[in-house]
């Protein structure tokens, strides 16, 4: 990604856990970090200086990129996650290539801006209203391809497997979309797409209700056979734990179990509402999990077991599912925050470690892991939060990791560079000069089609 060679200077860089004043960073033009050097008190001459943290770039596991047409427009009266899915579904009806394009272009640009180098986007909306395929049946897909090759961050495409409505119901009119029509047919037009220099293909199993227990294996093999990523929602709410009790008689991470889903390979996503068991069986299969704290409690889902889960054995990685907001310090300290509310005690996790399942976790998880430290040899992506704004000013620099996990937004991000490129430079996009504006013009003709 990167076209030359370039020189970074850090006022600061978080180092695997170290924060190390003035550290020069060389990128190469293969887009990674070709040296590190630590103890540099001035930028040395040409080089381009960072002031604030650097940290390796966040990696945001679990996106849809058009529930950020909703953002603000959900929030009048009550409700639950069922009746915010309507309106989710309102939103999804009106998509087309073209306004996919320009919005999650838009919303990768929000996401570059708040230090994401890497999204996982959850993509289900493949065919035109009505289930009728494009004349390029992956033409929603590769629109957000090119979205985010635009907006300058990593993808990783998982291709969502979407085939009923629950548990032995066909697809409402609304879902018509969403559905290949059997798993098969899904694995061929999945196969058609291909990676690309920015982006990776995975596939994801929509959930258990979405798609039938025969049909897990194909959509797993597909993955396995490619080494991609396999993710999947998993008992996001209890009304889905009691629907597949009454199908299978059995929780949904059981049944999943049962069909040999689980795995390294594999990221549930929510895995909100589990048993001890489910707990185990996650654990023990060294089965991923990504937490969506901003979204599980703005949708009133609860909170998730994330603790219990890592304890087993469950890497962790963390996403911003329907873009509330577009934050993931904020979802690495609600992580930590949820805990505190559950257990009504401190210190589940160090600065440090959140720091890391925002990172290094979130692009493993997404098939990337060659990314998410700050070494030779590592993917040449890194951002830089700021140290002296109103939120972080004050902590001495040995304390800017806790400054900057605990206090910072995504407002105080000041540069971000994926594969050595500038994409973020002093707060700026620099590509996508109007992020605001252009994300106001999609979202309204998005909400109000003529």
């Amino acid at each position: 990604m990167s076209l030359s060679a370039q020189t970074y200077w850090a006022a600061h860089a978080w180092l695997n856990g170290t924060v190390e004043p003035g550290t020069v960073i060389s990128t190469g033009t293969d887009g990674r970090i070709t040296a590190v050097r630590t103890g540099v008190p001035e930028p040395p001459v040409g080089a381009v200086p960072l002031g604030g943290l650097t940290v390796p770039g966040l990696a945001n596991a679990h996106s849809h990129f058009f529930h950020r047409a909703l953002r603000g427009t959900t929030q009048i009266g009550g409700g639950t996650f069922w009746t915010w899915r309507e309106a989710m579904y309102l939103a999804a009806s009106q998509l087309t290539p073209e306004s996919a394009h320009e919005l999650a272009r838009a919303v990768y640009a929000e996401m570059a801006l708040a230090g994401i180098t890497c999204v996982g986007e959850f993509h289900y909306v493949h065919h035109a209203p009505g289930g009728t395929p494009y004349q390029n049946p992956n033409a929603m897909g590769e629109a957000l391809i090119a979205a985010a090759g635009e907006a300058g961050i990593r993808l990783t495409l998982l291709d969502t497997c979407y085939l009923t409505s629950g548990f032995g119901t066909p697809p409402t009119p609304q879902q018509r979309r969403f559905s290949d029509g059997t798993a098969d047919a899904w694995a061929t037009r999945a196969a058609a797409l291909t990676d690309t220099g920015h982006a990776r293909i995975g596939a994801a199993i929509h959930s258990v209700r979405a798609v039938p227990a025969t049909a897990f294996a194909t959509v797993a093999d597909w993955a396995r056979e490619r080494g991609a990523p396999l993710h999947l929602h998993l008992s996001e709410q209890p009304a889905e734990n009691d629907a597949c009790h009454r199908a299978h008689a059995r929780t949904p991470t059981r049944l999943l179990a049962d069909h040999g889903i689980l795995g390294p390979g594999t990221t549930a996503v929510h895995a909100t509402h589990l048993t001890d068991d489910d707990i185990t069986l996650l654990g023990a299969t060294g089965t991923g999990v990504c937490v969506c704290p901003t979204t599980e409690r703005d949708l009133a889902d609860g909170i998730g077991p994330a603790a219990a889960l890592e304890r087993a054995g469950s890497p962790l990685s963390l996403g911003s599912d329907s873009h509330a907001v577009i934050d993931l310090l904020e979802e690495a300290r609600a992580l930590e925050l949820n805990e505190r509310l559950r257990t009504r005690a401190r210190g589940h996790w160090t600065a440090a470690q959140l720091l890391r399942t925002a990172s290094e976790e979130g692009h493993a998880a997404l098939g990337w892991p060659d990314a998410g430290r700050l070494e030779p040899g590592s993917l040449a992506d890194f951002t830089t939060v700021a140290l002296d704004t109103v939120r972080t000013a004050g902590p001495a620099p040995a304390l800017a990791t806790e400054a900057v996990i605990y206090a910072a937004t995504a407002a105080d991000v000041r540069h971000t560079v994926v594969g050595g490129r500038h994409i973020v430079r002093d707060g700026v996009h620099q590509t996508v000069h109007d992020t605001a504006g252009t994300l106001a013009r999609t979202i309204r003709a998005l909400n109000h089609p003529r």
